[in-house]
This record gives C-alpha cells, sequence and structure tokens, in this order.
C-alpha cells in the first residue's frame, strides 16, 4: 500500500493489519503451490467421498470463516455435482441435530484461523455424535491450534495446514480468510483451477497499487452508513466486508450487508444521505443484469461519491465510479471474491484509522477478543 495514509499506519498501531493485507498476493502464491504438492494425497483423500452421489458436503466456520463458505458453496456445488452447504459452527453447536438432520455420508470442511475457538473443535466432535460417517478436512492456518492437533493422526481426517503468515497477528481476519478460501477452492475444486493463485495474486497487487487511494477517499467522506450488496457467491464476500469495518471500527460505522435483489425487501430503509452503498458486480452475465440493475437504482438521484462497483468490466457501470478488477473477467464469482475483498479491507482499514482507532486492536478493553472467549459448551444427550 502506497498512499500516505497506508505509511502512516504502519506508525498508528496498524502493523500488523497493515503488513497482513499487503502480504496477500504473496501468501496467494505461496497457497497454490502448496495445495499442489499437496495434490496426490488431497485427491486420495477427497475422489472416493465425492465420487459417491449421496454424500454431503458442509463448510464450516465461525465469523468471517463462515463467509469463507458463503463464497464457496455455490461454486462448489456446480463443480462438484453434490450437495454442498454453508453452516456456522455457531449454528451447529447451538442446533446439531438440525444441522445434521439427515444420516447421510458427509463431508466436513472446517476453517479456521487458530483453530482455538470453542466451537471448532465442538463442531467435529457433534458431528461424529450426530452421523453414522463423518470425513473430515480441515483448513487452518495454526499448526499448534486444537483443532488441528485433534484431527492431526485421525484416519477419516486430512489436515491442510496453511503457510504461518496466514495465521493473522492482526485482530480482524484478512490474509487468513483469502488464503482459505483459495486453498478450499484449489483443493476441492480440481485441476482446472491450476495456476490461479498466481493470477489473482497478479490481480489483488494491481488493486494494492490503484485502489488504495480510492479506499482513502471514501474513507474522507465520513460516511456513517457502509452497506455492501452482493449476488451469489459475492452475497458471502458483502458479509465478510462489512463485518470488516465493523471489527475495525469498533462498531462505531454502522455497515450491513444483502444480496442486490433482496436490498429492495426491506434492508434499504438503512439509506440515508451520508450512506456509501458498494456493489460487487458478477461475472456470472445472468446474475450480472440483477447487480446492474440495483446499481442503476441506487445512482437516480445518489449524491456523488454515494455508489461504488467493484467489478472485472465496466460494461453496463459507470467507469468513473467502479474500481475495476482487472484481468479477471472469466473467472467464477468465488475467485473474483479474493481480489474484491482487499478493497473493503482497504476501507476498514482506513476507516478505523480515520476514528483515531488502533486497527491491530480495535477494542483495547478486551470486550471483542481476537479468539472468541467466554463460551460455555453444553453437553449433547443421545
Amino acid at each position: 500500500m502506497t498512499s500516505s495514509t497506508g505509511t502512516a499506519s504502519r506508525g498508528a498501531g496498524a502493523e500488523a493489519t497493515t503488513r497482513e493485507i499487503a502480504q496477500q498476493p504473496r501468501l496467494w502464491r505461496e497457497v497454490d503451490r502448496l495445495v499442489s504438492a499437496r495434490r496426490a494425497s488431497l485427491e486420495e483423500f477427497l475422489a472416493p467421498l465425492v465420487a459417491r452421489e449421496n454424500v454431503r458436503v458442509v463448510l464450516a466456520g465461525a465469523g468471517t470463516s463462515h463467509h469463507v463458505g458463503q463464497i464457496l458453496a455455490s461454486t462448489l456445488a456446480r463443480r462438484l455435482g453434490r450437495r454442498v452447504e454453508a453452516i456456522a459452527t455457531t449454528d451447529i453447536v447451538a442446533d446439531p441435530h438440525g444441522s445434521f438432520a439427515q444420516d447421510v455420508p458427509t463431508l466436513l470442511v472446517s476453517f479456521a484461523r487458530s483453530g482455538d475457538s470453542p466451537e471448532s473443535v465442538a463442531t467435529t466432535e457433534l458431528a461424529e455424535q450426530c452421523l453414522s460417517e463423518c470425513h473430515h478436512l480441515v483448513i487452518t492456518c495454526n499448526s499448534a491450534g486444537q483443532l488441528a492437533r485433534t484431527h492431526a493422526e485421525r484416519p477419516k481426517s486430512q489436515v491442510l495446514l496453511l503457510p504461518a503468515e496466514s495465521n493473522d497477528e492482526g485482530f480482524a481476519m484478512t490474509s487468513s480468510f483469502t488464503c482459505m478460501t483459495l486453498a478450499a477452492l484449489l483443493t476441492l475444486g480440481g485441476t482446472s483451477y491450476d495456476g490461479l493463485g498466481d493470477r489473482l495474486a497478479a490481480a489483488a497487487e494491481r488493486v494494492l497499487a490503484t485502489v488504495d487511494a480510492k479506499a482513502h477517499a471514501l474513507v474522507d467522506q465520513a460516511p456513517e452508513r457502509l452497506v455492501y450488496l452482493g449476488s451469489g457467491a459475492l452475497r458471502g464476500l458483502a458479509a465478510e466486508s462489512a463485518l470488516k469495518v465493523l471489527e475495525l471500527t469498533a462498531g462505531q460505522i454502522v455497515a450491513t450487508s444483502e444480496s442486490s435483489l433482496g436490498f429492495r425487501h426491506g434492508p434499504k430503509a438503512i439509506r440515508n444521505d451520508n450512506t456509501v452503498v458498494i456493489t460487487y458486480v458478477s461475472n456470472d452475465p445472468y446474475t450480472r443484469q440483477y447487480d446492474l440493475d440495483i446499481v442503476s437504482e441506487l445512482l437516480d438521484g445518489a449524491r456523488p461519491g454515494g455508489v461504488v462497483t467493484v467489478a472485472a468490466s465496466t460494461a453496463g457501470l459507470p467507469a468513473e465510479s467502479t474500481w475495476l478488477l482487472e484481468g479477471l473477467e472469466d473467472v467464477d464469482d468465488a475467485a473474483l471474491a479474493l481480489p474484491a475483498v482487499v478493497c473493503a479491507q482497504l476501507i476498514g482499514l482506513y476507516a478505523s484509522l480515520g476514528l483515531g482507532l488502533t486497527p491491530d486492536n480495535p477494542f483495547p478493553s478486551g470486550e471483542v477478543n481476537r479468539v472468541v472467549q467466554g463460551v460455555t459448551l453444553h453437553r449433547l444427550r443421545a
């Protein structure tokens, strides 16, 4: 990041967050190489499971890690031709019988930055308790975490450890989020994604060079509300983007998310004269139409700077308010989400700094923690 704010942030309690946003292109290339090196063993574990027509794939994580699953679910369902669902570990722990109501062979894919959140291991144990047959793919950034250690030697488990640097030191998940998303896409999406890591990394490098100043300018408007919209896989990206603003500004800026179609059904009421709406525009020709419709509607009477679009193509969009993700017009939306989320990370970082906060720890009182605390796990009786 090259703007003056980016430089200043390195001495303003944002050293880790700034570094971890900027390191993502390099880490994505490492993740691509890592998955390629593990391809044979991963295929040996996964291929027999995915070949079964009745297998259910559950993508599980909490908070940002849940948004990984939300982004991936529809893309992987199409790629695998199987039932793929994203369910938050917080929902599984609270209602395991509802989450695993059908006793079918299940591949539980667990996403966790640290693997030490109380729900992480609890989810895998509850799945074992509720299902006759459950296999586990653990994708985590922390080799010393409880989740990785628990599943390291289990015959029905595979642990995919990501580069140590992806275990973000900062409060908000940035490189951990994108590395887990890419690792799962490369692992479960098959060899058709070979080389994707390098391509996305190059696009993210362009984003860091070109969007940094635009994110700074957006924050300089001092919006009191930010709304993120996205359809399909980009709905999960919108949720993650809003969460980044809430986390890094300690809730001082109201941020929310919706689908492009869903925004009209009540949530549009949040919009006032000091709201910026950011729409992620799909690469899918059919889905894209709905994104273009809501953008056109929002632009009608909007104040300057009140509507921003993030897209791989400016076709049908106002070029002056579109943050362009160059060279990615043909990738799946799940892949497009990786360089796109860098835009949201920059907005969250600069919004935090603009409020005089420390992005590496926006909650110095400990009200909200980097690794969730205070959860009591209750025993599930047969």
